[in-house]
């Protein structure tokens, strides 16, 4: 199970983390939560339905990072589409916000709890639920999103993130770049039919 996410009987995944690798993970997903923001959460005694159709910002975010995470909806440069995007964007936003948020903050948690069974040191096995499964998958690819757009990756860098060579100052966020890729993709294959 090194390294790699793998079906667990009854749905979900597991994989085996080194203290390393738990304290990496835990403290991106922190990162991701602060970069995304704390959200507007409504009072308890507001209403639901006025929050259910609050609206949310026009205007993408100006971080390339987070106009990654939260893209146009429509990629035309004409008047018309560029309204449109903006009316999508207000009523949409910050329910992407909310899961995105939710997502990393599923793996902090999980991860925590991780932390305390593996206090003795060397790590743990993580288990994960079908929806502790589904909410990884979101953060990962969060995060690869995140961390792709401030390495300015392309699509056709692969072979060049492999050979970067120690010296270079990216080369700690490329290798946790990759890993995540990694994970990831193991985590899809564990959800898959």
């Amino acid at each position: 199970m090194a390294g790699r996410f793998e079906t667990l009987p009854g749905g979900g995944a597991a994989v085996a983390l080194d203290d390393v690798e738990i304290s990496i993970l835990r403290s991106l997903a922190v990162q991701l939560m602060e970069l995304i923001g704390p959200g507007d959460e409504p009072a308890e005694d507001a209403d639901p339905l006025a929050a259910l159709f609050a609206e949310g910002p026009s205007k993408p975010p100006s971080d390339p990072a987070l106009k990654r995470l939260f893209p146009d909806a429509y990629g035309d440069d004409s008047e018309e589409l560029r309204a449109a995007a903006s009316d999508f964007r207000r009523y949409t936003e910050n329910d992407l916000r909310a899961r995105k948020r939710e997502d990393a903050l599923v793996v902090v948690r999980v991860l925590d709890s991780l932390s305390a069974e593996a206090a003795g040191g060397g790590g743990a096995v993580l288990k994960l639920t079908p929806d502790e499964s589904r909410a990884w998958l979101g953060a990962l690819n969060d995060l690869r999103l995140t961390i792709g757009t401030r390495l300015d990756v392309k699509d056709d860098d692969g072979e060049q993130l492999y050979r970067l060579p120690d010296s270079d100052p990216r080369k700690p966020m490329v290798m946790a770049y990759l890993w995540l890729g990694a994970l990831q993709e193991s985590l899809v294959e564990t959800l898959m039919p």
